[in-house]
């Protein structure tokens, strides 16, 4: 863990003037409850808050990003960037449960890394960020850690269903996940997942949970077939998956 608050300031790219909004974010109900501290200091009232900014940011990048874009792709493609999977992927990237203020019970049985924990702590620093510092300090971490490089993150939010498009069109073998690999004590699993193409291996990844993995390993499947087609077009005599 890592309870050093300015070293993530460092890391978000944003100094709080009201340090203790920052705290208040990273601190997990089940902590504030071993703490006997009122509910309030927990941070689910900055998740809420959070939710909210979170949804307007997104929904006003996406309308000026494409002025063509209809409304129910609108939708759709703010579903992608604002669900649990994705906040939980962007919470990966820079580490965000290791800074967390977990319970004894929730720190043992893996809370650190659970996708519903971070995405929530994810919301609370956005709530937190918009009270400190304003809606465009919100928007400008928002921007740069949830709404960047939003291709990929839609591909990964819709690996499963998008991986099982791109086979049925153009392969004529089916498409199969398996979980090759599983570690740690019962509260803190970790599994590995593969996904084929008939006998043919093309993407790997690894989850706390078997569904994540296979997630993953979509995710990945899908850039391998990207990458072939992209080198197919380069040289016709190439074929590879």
């Amino acid at each position: 863990m890592k309870h050093n608050l300015r070293e993530l300031e460092e890391v978000i790219g944003y100094q709080f003037a009201n340090r203790g909004l920052l705290k208040n974010a990273m601190t997990h109900s089940s902590y504030a409850n071993e703490q006997h501290w009122e509910k309030t200091r927990c941070n689910e009232r900055l998740e809420f808050l959070g939710d909210a900014v979170l949804e307007l940011s997104a929904s006003e990048f996406l309308f000026r990003r494409d002025g063509k874009m209809p409304e129910g792709e609108l939708t759709r493609t703010r579903a992608s960037l604002v669900c649990e999977p994705t906040l939980a992927f962007c919470a990966e990237e820079i580490e965000l449960g290791e800074y967390l203020f977990l319970g004894n019970g929730e720190e043992a049985t893996g809370g650190r890394y659970r996708p519903s924990v971070v995405s929530d702590a994810m919301e609370a620093l956005i709530g937190a960020i918009y009270l400190d510092g304003g809606l465009a300090s919100a928007k400008e971490f928002i921007e740069g850690f949830i709404l960047n490089d939003i291709e990929h993150k839609q591909l990964f939010y819709d690996s499963k269903t998008i991986l099982q498009e791109m086979v049925q069109s153009h392969y004529e073998e089916s498409l199969s996940y398996q979980i090759v690999g599983e570690k740690g004590p019962d509260h803190q699993k970790s599994f590995e997942a593969c996904v084929r193409i008939g006998d043919k291996e093309i993407g790997r990844g690894k989850g706390r949970t078997k569904k994540a993995a296979e997630q993953k390993a979509a995710y990945n499947g899908i850039l391998t077939l990207k990458k072939a087609d992209q080198n197919k077009d380069k040289d016709d005599s190439s074929i590879c998956i």
